[in-house]
């Protein structure tokens, strides 16, 4: 079934963003979804389908139906959906064949944590561990920087990325968010100053891994016939692919194939679209390797030039194909899967045009791409300012 100009997103909120001891993950949650709906010009009582993730900081089986209490609402549609990172970008799909297939008319899908200030250190370091498989990874301590830096270091090899290149990509979402009024960090940060930052897992330091941070977002799916009632001007769902290779690093087919590919082809086709209709890209940044992989199995760039695009200043505002202008996970927020939601936020900002400084003009389309577990699950989606 293809989703092309079948479903829309008409508002998108995110919460406060940084280390904010007064607020519970519910209660982020919340923020972003109440301002999501006024965004969209909606009343909570007209939402009638769900979609939320995870929590590591909220000890809630299922999330989606406490979600559901705590805002007021009594959906028909409801559900937690939990590909890691790439659960934005998959709850975008289900929402959208929600609301094609008429099991629901106005979808809410949300995602937050309070992780930087309801979790010590050693729970963030242990439950993180735990995502490494239980019997072959997990029992030797290995952990999710050390399982990317595998990956870095073999991508390094075999296409000639460099240190420098990881680095620029750092330096480059930092920039952008600079510009975004609720970006948690708010400090320059240079290509040295990340070559030169604490090492956590050889080749990457510090700056090299995304950010803890207190955060929510939302976003709002309904139908193109639906928002015509409403007072925003609607993003188009153009094309979506999914694709799931493995889940534990030992058992990827490959450190350095994986399946954004996959998933960015089916996305291309269902739109009629390719890599050059694309005027801005929101990549899952994680560690700063992982752009630069997406970028080139999205057929953003050739193998081995995703690096130099960063390192060029291509990927900057104003550049051939800015990415990640809000700040990404590296600048912006990440906590859990809000990361990846907030990716969808802003290229529905930049769509709109909405975005203030940080702005690419005449931006027409969109790619929002998501990876879940070790580069396990991936999602890529296709956004447009208009119907194709």
């Amino acid at each position: 079934m293809t989703l092309r100009n079948r479903a829309v997103i008409v508002g998108v909120g995110e919460s406060d963003i940084g280390r904010l001891p007064h607020m519970t993950g519910l209660g982020l949650n919340a923020q972003a979804a109440r301002r999501a709906i006024k965004d969209a010009g909606l009343k909570p009582s007209d939402i009638d389908g769900l979609l939320t993730a995870y929590s590591f900081t909220e000890p809630y089986f299922m999330l989606g139906s406490v979600l559901a209490e705590y805002l007021g609402i009594s959906p028909t549609y409801c559900a937690s959906i939990i590909t890691g990172g790439a659960s934005p970008t998959t709850m975008l799909n289900h929402a959208a064949q929600a609301v094609a297939t008429g099991a629901a008319e106005v979808v809410l899908v949300c995602a937050g944590e309070n992780r930087a200030t309801g979790m010590s250190r050693d729970e963030a370091v242990s439950a993180l561990t735990a995502v490494g498989h239980p019997y072959f990874e997990a029992p030797y301590g290995v952990g999710i920087p050390s399982l990317y830096a595998i990956i870095a270091n073999a991508y390094m090899n075999k296409y000639g990325t460099k240190r420098e290149e990881m680095a620029a990509v750092a330096a480059n979402t930092r920039a952008n968010a600079l510009l975004h009024p609720n970006a948690h960090m708010k400090v320059p940060l240079s290509v040295q100053e990340v070559l030169e930052s604490k090492p956590i897992s050889d080749p990457l330091n510090m700056y090299d891994c995304c950010l803890i941070s207190d955060a929510g977002g939302a976003f709002i799916v309904t139908t193109p016939e639906r928002a015509k009632d409403l007072p925003g001007k609607p993003v188009y769902l153009a094309g979506i692919g999914e694709a799931h290779t493995h889940e534990h690093l030992t058992s990827a087919p490959s450190l350095t194939e994986f399946g954004a590919e996959i998933s960015g082809k089916r996305a291309y086709k269902m739109a009629g679209l390719g890599p050059s209709d694309v005027n801005v890209a929101m990549l899952y940044d994680c560690f700063s390797i992982v752009p630069i992989i997406e970028m080139e199995e999205l057929g953003l760039a050739p193998r081995g030039a995703g690096g130099a695009f960063f390192a060029e200043g291509h990927a900057a505002i104003g550049g051939k194909l800015p990415v990640n202008t809000h700040g990404g996970m590296l600048s912006h927020a990440h906590a859990g899967a809000v990361g990846g939601l907030m990716a969808i936020v802003e290229a529905v900002r930049q769509l709109r045009g909405e975005a203030g400084p940080r702005q690419t003009p005449n931006a027409t389309t969109a790619l929002v791409h998501g990876e879940g577990g070790i580069l396990s699950s991936h999602c890529t989606a296709i956004l447009t300012s208009e119907a194709r």
